[in-house]
């Protein structure tokens, strides 16, 4: 596996996501009617997603409190033509707190920001062709007092 396919993943998902794994790999009841058979294909289908996020985690602690934007750090940008500012995890979607947003990092912005250090200007294009450009505030790993303003 090449590093480019490794996420990061909290560790309190990892748990999470383990605990379901185990409850979906329980052995289901058996059935003949289409509404069992739709609900163990749809079973499939997650155990699939699961093992697919298991095995591209990175086991690794959290990211070292570095400054430098990686997956696993929670992000605070400017938006450099709004002043309009956005704190963000660095990550994959589903494998953190539900309640703040993630940026993936083969995301325009995500890509963008990978080894930036505070201060740094970065910018993306935009679908209608323009360019944005970002600069990171800060860059703080996930869990050790990450949240809140920069």
């Amino acid at each position: 596996m090449q590093a480019s396919d490794q996420i990061w993943i909290a560790p309190l998902a990892r748990e999470s996501l383990e605990r379901e794994l185990a409850t979906l790999l329980a052995v289901p009841e058996t059935a003949g009617t289409d509404e069992i058979v739709d609900a163990w294909l749809a079973r499939k289908e997650r155990i699939r997603r699961i093992h697919e996020l298991l095995s591209r985690a990175d086991r690794a602690a959290d990211p070292a409190d570095d400054g430098i934007a990686e997956p696993g750090m929670v992000l605070s940008v400017r938006f450099d033509d709004t002043g309009e500012i956005e704190t963000f995890l660095l990550g994959s979607r589903g494998t953190a707190d539900p309640d703040l947003e993630v940026y993936t990092v083969s995301s325009p912005l995500g890509s963008s920001l990978m080894g930036a250090t505070p201060g740094q200007q970065c910018s993306y294009p935009l679908p209608g062709g323009g360019v944005q450009s970002v600069t990171l505030l800060s860059a703080r790993p996930y869990g050790v007092g990450a949240t809140g303003s920069p």
